[in-house]
Order: C-alpha cells, then sequence, then structure tokens
C-alpha cells in the first residue's frame, strides 16, 4: 500500500482560527480529496492526540459523576437524593456554553478540564444547600425549610462563586499567547460558575419540591397496590392506567424513535401521512391525559356507587 505523509503546523497564535482550519480539513478539503482521486485518508499528529485526550476524558468525567453519586448515596442514605445534587451539572454546562459563544472562543481539550473542576464546585454547592434543607426539615415542613435553607445559604454559596470567578476574570482580558490556550478553561470556569451558583439557588429548591411531589404519587400508587382487599377498585385502575400510558408510548414515541413512524395502526387513523416527534409527542400527551382523566372519572363514578349501594 503506498502511504504519503503529509506534514504541517498551525500557527497556535490565534486558537480559534486553527480550529477553524481543522474543521475545514476534517470536513471539506480531505474528503473532496478523497473522492476525486479515490484514496483513504487519516489526519493524525495534534489532532489524533486531542481526540485521544477527549476520549480518555469523557471516561475520566463518567467515572467521576459515578464516585460522586456512589459517595453521595453513602451520605445522604438515598439512592434519589444525590440526583438532585447532581441535577445541576448540565445546566453549568449552559453558561460555559455560553461563555464560548460570547467569547468566540471554539470548545477544545482545555474547555474539558474546566468543565470537571467546575462540577466539582457546584456540587460542593448543592451539596451544603441540600444537608441545610434536609436538617431544616426536621423540624418543619419541607417546603418553609426549602425557604429558609436557600435564604440561609445564599451568602455561602455566593462567597465561594464569587471569589473563584473574580480572581480568573482577569485571566479573560490577558492578551499573551499562553493566556489564549487557558481561555477556555478560563471561560468554562468563571461562566460556568457564575450561571451555576444562580441555579444552585433556584434549581435546586425546585427539583427538591418536585420530587417531594413525584415521591408522594409513588406512595400514593404502592400504598393502592398493596391494599387490593380494601381498595381492588382503585389498585386495577391504578395499573390499568401504567398499561395503557406505556403502551401509547410504545405506539406513538417509542416507534418514532426505532423505526422513524408511529404504530401502522394509528398512522391508518390519522389524517396526514408524515408523522414525526412533535406530533407524536402530541399523542402521547393528548392520550396520556384522556386515558388518565377516564380512568378518574371511572374510579369516582365506582366510589360514588358503592357508598349509594
Amino acid at each position: 500500500m503506498r502511504l504519503v505523509n503529509v506534514n504541517g503546523d498551525i500557527s497556535e497564535d490565534d486558537p480559534a482560527r486553527a480550529e477553524e482550519i481543522l474543521t475545514a480539513l476534517e470536513e471539506s478539503i480531505l474528503p473532496q480529496i478523497e473522492g476525486d482521486f479515490g484514496v483513504a485518508w487519516n489526519l493524525a499528529g495534534l489532532a489524533e492526540q486531542e481526540d485521544a485526550f477527549l476520549n480518555d476524558a469523557l471516561v475520566g468525567f463518567l467515572l467521576c459523576l459515578l464516585g460522586i453519586f456512589l459517595t453521595l448515596v453513602w451520605i445522604f442514605s438515598s439512592w434519589t437524593r444525590p440526583i438532585v445534587v447532581m441535577f445541576i451539572i448540565p445546566f453549568g454546562l449552559v453558561g460555559a456554553i455560553y461563555g464560548h459563544v460570547a467569547w468566540g472562543v471554539p470548545l477544545s481539550m482545555f474547555s474539558v478540564v474546566g468543565l470537571i473542576g467546575m462540577t466539582g464546585i457546584i456540587i460542593n454547592d448543592s451539596i451544603i444547600l441540600v444537608t441545610t434543607v434536609d436538617e431544616y426539615a426536621e423540624q418543619r415542613g419541607l417546603i418553609p425549610a426549602i425557604i429558609d435553607g436557600a435564604s440561609d445559604r445564599l451568602r455561602p454559596v455566593l462567597l465561594t462563586t464569587m471569589t473563584t470567578v473574580l480572581g480568573l476574570t482577569p485571566l479573560l482580558f490577558e492578551t499573551s499567547q499562553d493566556a489564549q490556550f487557558l481561555k477556555p478553561t478560563v471561560i468554562t470556569l468563571v461562566y460556568g460558575l457564575g450561571f451555576g451558583m444562580v441555579l444552585v439557588l433556584l434549581v435546586v429548591p425546585a427539583v427538591l419540591a418536585i420530587q417531594q411531589d413525584v415521591g408522594k404519587q409513588f406512595w400514593a400508587m404502592r400504598h393502592a397496590l398493596a391494599a387490593p382487599r380494601r381498595a381492588g377498585m382503585v389498585a386495577g385502575l391504578s395499573m390499568l392506567a401504567v398499561i395503557g400510558v406505556a403502551g401509547l408510548f410504545a405506539a406513538t414515541l417509542g416507534s418514532v424513535i426505532f423505526t422513524g413512524g408511529v404504530w401502522s395502526v394509528l398512522a391508518g387513523l390519522l389524517p396526514m401521512t408524515d408523522v414525526g416527534m412533535p406530533v407524536a409527542f402530541g399523542l402521547f400527551a393528548a392520550g396520556s391525559a384522556a386515558l388518565t382523566l377516564g380512568v378518574f372519572v371511572v374510579g369516582a363514578l365506582g366510589f360514588a356507587l358503592r357508598r349509594r349501594g
């Protein structure tokens, strides 16, 4: 096999331009050469090393999240409470992406390094807030505990974030060559932590309240299914609703995900031929609402007839 090596260096003065050149090579220039001359190509060197680093960083990041989750499970003695703490991580990524767009800097391996550091700080703030809310909830209701906990932890979370953000802000305006390569890390930390601080005080309390509401629904369902003699009709209707919603999901969203269209029998009843994900979601939502309402009406009528009898 004849092999031709083409070597070259990209100027390090402008990381954004270097990323643009690599993108043009991978998506335009090299594929065009492959199509014109029937040759295979492989982009190696620093690009190959960067891809290897990103793959290793992704595995390390997932293992880090797994370790954090297991540690929180041991601390909170719960499998669901750590989800509340870690729920904030994707929102911190939103701030980091916004910062890269605002500064016109592409995401790179240095952004991944900053993301890992940002995750630890955001989770630390979430742990402090959730722990405070749990301590207050032992003596009062959860909603008053959430309000008091968020108010009491405002200053510590604010100070923790501002000391890091203000300390790194001067690096954003540094013009030296070394600072340009560190800028993705700095942007990730500054914008991710700044955006995450607000979300820690807003999203985490909201998720705690949502978790309580969802927990009540599961408790009610387990209570209904565990007492078939005293509430046989409720148990039957609950199971019927669960099976119906699951079947409706399989016929709409599930079918679109795996086959590209809704169930053929259901598609024959629709006036349109091209049914995508939005229409499937609308069908699933409307069908679930109708099914739930129907089960509720049947249950209410059954209880009313039983009382009269």
